[in-house]
């Protein structure tokens, strides 16, 4: 058994610098199946639509309360709890109320697929970007064996914390962007 540990390996407030960072760190793992995932928290209608335009591809999905939808076929919900693609978000505003923070997130893209673009969209919302299906080599010299299983790196925007659960920063003075590689405990 195992655990997962990110080590915080960067720390800048440019995000161009921190993604050209991490896809360093990233591509001394790289291997043919690794793929990269986004997630961004969107705090206002307005940059939900923003980022709508900038990523139509993503799927947003606004929160719904525990218990709201219990007993309500998956076709009869709103589609912003169900979740939709960019160009099928709802145009009215009232569809967003108690919607929010919505997600956006994109799944197992090709490595290279979708970072400059999600880094130039992210704006002051909080999000990452994961690499995974990595596989750290071998350093015999540091008596280290490679590692695959818990192999990634992630790239956090705009919050101060290691991990991307935290609450999302209010200023933007307290924005910051850390790269982290996670892996196994020995």
């Amino acid at each position: 058994m195992s655990n997962d540990i990110a080590y915080p390996v960067f720390r800048a407030p440019d995000p161009v610098l921190a993604l050209s960072v991490a896809r360093r760190l990233m591509e001394f793992g790289r291997c043919e199946h690794s793929e990269v995932s986004v997630y961004a928290y969107l705090r206002s209608v307005a940059e939900v639509r923003r980022v709508a335009k900038e990523l139509p591809e993503g799927w947003f999905r606004g929160k719904e309360e525990c218990g709201e939808f219990d007993g309500v076929p998956r076709e009869d919900q709103p589609a912003l709890v169900v979740g939709v693609q960019g160009p099928g978000l709802p145009a009215d505003p009232t569809a967003y109320e108690g919607r929010l923070p919505v997600e956006c997130e994109l799944f197992d893209r090709p490595v290279g697929s979708i970072e400059d673009a999600f880094t130039a969209a992210i704006g002051p919302n909080r999000g990452e970007i994961n690499w995974r299906e990595l596989c750290w080599p071998d350093a015999l010299d540091l008596d280290l064996c490679g590692e695959s299983k818990h192999a990634e790196v992630t790239l956090l925007f705009n919050t101060p914390h290691v991990t991307s659960t935290s609450p999302p920063t209010t200023t933007p003075s307290s924005s910051t962007f850390a790269a982290s590689a996670s892996t196994a405990a020995r």
